[in-house]
């Protein structure tokens, strides 16, 4: 069984637009303005997306979801603490953390690194540190020994290498200093036990120690300065941890990821929007071409259309055969260019190594930002939302000139011909 006439004329009107050069050049400029505009959203949001599962894989992996922070007084009962986040619900898991702020000796200079002293039985429970570093790394912060595991990054930028020792400077305690004066830093001898590569700005700024070495640094005893929450759902973590900061009866500060890397969530967001309503608009103006495409084509077909209104065709009919005609356009357009996105989507991160290889620069720096590649994550919800805003713009860029064609006096243009 056929098409519908109405299809079947729009199909041949469609194929028959290259008799006319300026005709068909005015098509082909549509067709692929929208074809260009829906590779690069599909690429764009793809981008996004890749951001978005890095930050929530990557960064958030190791950055806590929520952390108690201890204000004048160590926690000392953090193994309560402990219970009562595991019997909250949304909340996973829970571990001590002892953080250390000091500086780290270097050929002419200190850098500043943040030290932190973590049980590896517990800590992995809530972060996928151990995913970036080897299993000897990780097994060397057992124990109380004075072993230091340091990201790549710092261990590039000092000149070390596991196995070297490294001078670490902290801060005078508060009891040894007076108003007016300044204390005497101390300082301490580890040795590098391993290494960790997360890939971008982590890499630069910490380093991990055993938990009770960091104890006997700060001279905790048994307790520690920060306890170490994850939760189910991350966007839930604000609440989840103030719930379990009201129920401590010592003062102590509350934090969550939203404060300190909630900035790269809302610039993923920002970027995806402006984006997407950037690129509609490409699309839009490519559609604008459809409406110059069918008004002339309207005209260069107007005796035909009169033939085919005097045989019986009626003039709804007629407005379909332009609709159809205009929307092959945008059709065509939509899977090349969603063919083409998707095909650049998924090799996105090779593409871009070989352009910074090819002009000798590096897009993301790995000491600036918290990854150093560009990633991507297709996803079929965007696939759809991009071709249907294409479908649907250049549908709608049809029905101004096939209403124009369906009023077409048949006498009138038979008589001009």
């Amino acid at each position: 069984m056929g098409l519908p006439l109405p299809i079947t004329i729009g199909w041949r009107f469609y194929r028959a637009r290259e008799r006319s050069g300026f005709v068909s050049f005015i098509s082909f400029a549509s067709t692929s303005g929208i074809a260009l505009g829906v590779a690069v959203l599909i690429l764009v949001l793809s981008a996004m997306n890749g951001f978005e599962s890095e930050l929530e894989k990557r960064l958030l992996g190791v950055v806590p979801h929520g952390e108690l922070i201890a204000g004048d007084q160590p926690l000392a009962n953090w193994p309560e603490i402990l219970q009562q986040a595991r019997a909250m619900n949304g909340i996973v898991a829970a571990a001590p953390n002892v953080k250390i702020q000091g500086l780290l000796q270097k050929p002419g200079g200190f850098t500043g690194v943040q030290i932190t002293g973590i049980d590896p039985a517990l800590e992995e429970e809530v972060s996928s540190l151990p995913q970036f570093m080897s299993s000897q790394a990780w097994q060397s912060l057992n124990g109380d020994g004075a072993n230091i595991v340091m990201g790549q990054g710092v261990l590039d930028k000092l000149g070390l290498k596991v196995g070297d020792a490294v001078t670490f400077y902290l801060p005078p305690p508060k009891s040894h200093t007076s108003a007016g004066q300044i204390g005497r830093a101390r300082s301490h001898t580890l040795t590098i036990s391993g290494s960790f590569s997360i890939g971008g700005e982590l890499d630069y700024a910490n380093a991990y120690v055993p938990l009770a070495y960091a104890q006997s640094l700060m001279n905790l005893g048994d307790a520690v300065n920060a306890v170490r929450i994850k939760v189910e759902r991350v966007f839930e973590a604000p609440m989840l941890v103030r719930q379990l900061g009201y129920q401590q009866h010592q003062m102590m500060y509350v934090s969550d990821w939203t404060r300190t890397q909630g900035h790269l969530y809302q610039d993923i967001q920002m970027v995806r929007t402006l984006m997407y309503l950037v690129l509609a608009l490409v699309i839009a103006v490519a559609c604008f071409n459809i409406v110059s495409t069918l008004v002339m084509a309207v005209r260069d077909k107007a005796s035909e259309i009169a033939i085919l209104m005097t045989m019986g065709l009626k003039r709804r009919s007629v407005m379909l055969v332009f609709i159809v005609q205009g929307a092959l356009n945008g059709v065509v357009g939509a899977i090349i260019g969603g063919v083409a996105g998707v095909l650049m989507a998924d090799n996105l991160s090779a593409l871009a190594a070989k352009l910074e290889q090819l002009i000798g620069h590096r897009f993301l720096s790995a000491d600036v930002y918290f990854i150093d590649f560009l990633p991507s994550r297709i996803e079929a919800q965007d696939i759809v939302l991009v071709i249907s805003t294409a479908l649907v713009m250049s549908l709608f860029s049809t029905i101004y000139p096939a209403y124009r064609a369906s009023r077409i006096a048949p006498a009138a243009a038979l008589a001009g011909r």
